[in-house]
């Protein structure tokens, strides 16, 4: 026998398939790696990040087509670490004071509030609402560091069976999370005023849920941008992905674009790899970044989702959807923040018509201005706006139509006024639409909910699909569909949860979490 033909005396390296180069799937890439797995990513776009890519636009305009900013590092910084590179040499992370403006919309005259991370000037901002409000801020502020501190265990960790609901930690925890309350209910014992309090609760939105309903631990959002910052990544959210990726591939991460999945493989309940082109690709382990409620009807058989079927699926409960403008206008805006939210004098009401479906005759609305701090996001005199309207996710019934669309794209320029944003039709020179019809059709979102499955009680922990999923073995989810949720942050944190848990069913060391 030659040397050629000599059989090796060393195993063959495990192999990972990741399905979605999204945040999720990127750092599971990442941590697979580092720890020695053959790693492969399928993608099924051209491009990286999901829903965190940069949209290039012609005419040199940028956008981020989903999240504009980037919260708490922390975890990010820690991947990065596991894979010997540093998060702050691979991105240049801005940090924005103010970290964005607040316009509550009245009548009789609109109130604006620069949220600061400087608790001194934040209080001075606050009593602009009510004096008597300042005076909650700090106790707000110190309540909260307890709870993030109590709670943060829990969500380090993965929920693989019921018993794990009572873990030591999560009881430790229980008293400061009170689930009977909802953010704004528990919002009311530090301030009076129902602005200060939607100041410190709209933060719920980025899980596309009401502060009126969503459950009080996510008091912690607005917490963790006043305590670690609100970060604009130069070049915009997508650099991060790109930085992840460069690791990555450093790491021998191969990527295949333009690779959709067809489905998942199965031995009886195991996962053995997955189809793609038509070709069979063998896996140890599947990693799927696909969001949820698209995804796993098409993937994975209903017999095998006893937890999770086709009808369970149809009946959860989603997060709204959003109405997004992306132009390209000519022209600066030094009067406009970098963020700018309006929130509409009929803020509650415009929820509950949302969650009944209905669209909202005058919306809050999100701004994005980032040539306010990153002037690389536009031609030099130019802007490239962003524009975010919450809306009604598709399981209503509605079929957004091109009705809506124009009704939609002229409420949200004619509602740009209450901001003191003129006119801006006629210098527009790029623009690019997204509905619910679109997030759904166009970048595979399950019923066009764009913050995936509610975080209420019933769907959180042990109660959302789980990082190993449900009753398979060899398949793992990231994104924010599973254990702990959506945002940037916790889809990271999922990651760590996903990988460790997949190293050590293949015997390999974990990752630095909580399995």
């Amino acid at each position: 026998m030659n040397a050629l033909s000599r059989p090796s005396l060393r195993p063959e390296r495990p192999h990972a398939v990741i399905v979605g180069a999204g945040p999720g799937g990127l750092a599971s890439a990442m941590l697979l790696a580092a720890r020695g797995l053959r790693v492969t990513v399928l993608e099924k776009d051209r491009v990286v990040g999901g829903r965190s890519r940069t949209i290039e636009a012609e005419g040199g305009y940028r956008f981020d087509l989903g999240p504009t900013f980037f919260l708490y590092p922390r975890i990010l910084s820690e991947i990065f670490a596991e894979c010997g590179a540093v998060l702050e040499e691979e991105v240049e992370l801005l940090r924005l004071d103010p970290q964005y403006r607040l316009t509550f919309e009245h009548a009789a005259g609109n109130v604006t509030l620069d949220a600061t991370p400087d608790l001194e000037r934040l209080e001075a901002e606050v009593a602009k609402l009510d004096p008597r409000d300042a005076a909650g801020v700090r106790p707000f502020m110190a309540e909260n560091r307890r709870k993030l501190a109590a709670f943060r265990p829990v969500l380090e960790r993965a929920f693989t069976r019921a018993a794990d609901v009572m873990g030591a930690d999560m009881l430790r925890a229980l008293p400061l999370l009170r689930p009977g309350r909802s953010v704004d209910s528990d919002l009311r014992r530090h301030f009076r005023d129902p602005r200060t309090r939607l100041a410190f609760s709209f933060q719920s939105k980025y899980l596309g849920m009401s502060p009126f309903r969503c459950p009080s631990l996510f008091t912690i959002l607005s917490f963790l941008e006043y305590e670690h910052g609100v970060f604009h990544p130069r070049g915009g959210c997508g650099a991060v992905a790109t930085a992840m990726t460069r690791v990555a591939a450093d790491l021998g991460v191969e990527f295949r674009f333009d690779t959709p999945v067809e489905r998942v493989l199965f031995d009886g309940n195991r996962a053995t790899g997955v189809e793609a082109g038509g070709r069979r690709i063998d896996a140890d382990g599947v990693v799927m970044n696909a969001d949820f409620a698209h995804a796993m009807p098409k993937l994975v058989p209903d017999a095998i989702r006893r937890q999770w079927s086709d009808r369970k699926i149809g009946k959860a409960r989603y997060s709204c959807s959003t109405f997004m403008l992306y132009l390209g206008v000519e022209g600066r805006f030094p009067d406009l923040a970098h963020h700018t939210i309006l929130l509409s004098e009929e803020y509650q009401r415009n929820i509950q018509e949302i969650e009944r479906g209905t669209l909202p005759d005058t919306p809050s609305l999100y701004l994005h201005n980032p040539v306010a701090t990153d002037c690389s996001m536009a031609p030099e005199g130019h802007s490239s706006l962003y524009l975010l309207v919450p809306v009604p996710n598709l399981t209503h019934g509605h079929e957004w139509s091109e009705a809506d669309t124009a009704r939609y794209r002229r409420l949200a320029l004619d509602r740009l006024r209450a901001l003191g944003v003129p006119d801006i039709e006629s210098r527009i020179r790029f623009e690019k639409c997204v509905t619910p019809r679109d997030w759904r059709d166009e970048y595979a979102v399950g019923y066009g909910a764009t913050f995936n499955l509610a975080h209420d009680l019933r769907q959180m922990l042990m109660f959302r699909p789980g990082n190993r999923f449900g009753d398979t073995r060899g398949l793992y989810l990231v994104g924010g569909g599973t254990h702990p949720g959506s945002g940037l942050p916790v889809i990271y944190e999922g990651a760590r949860i996903s990988a460790g848990l997949l190293l050590r069913d293949l015997g390999r060391a974990p990752v630095s979490t909580r399995i």
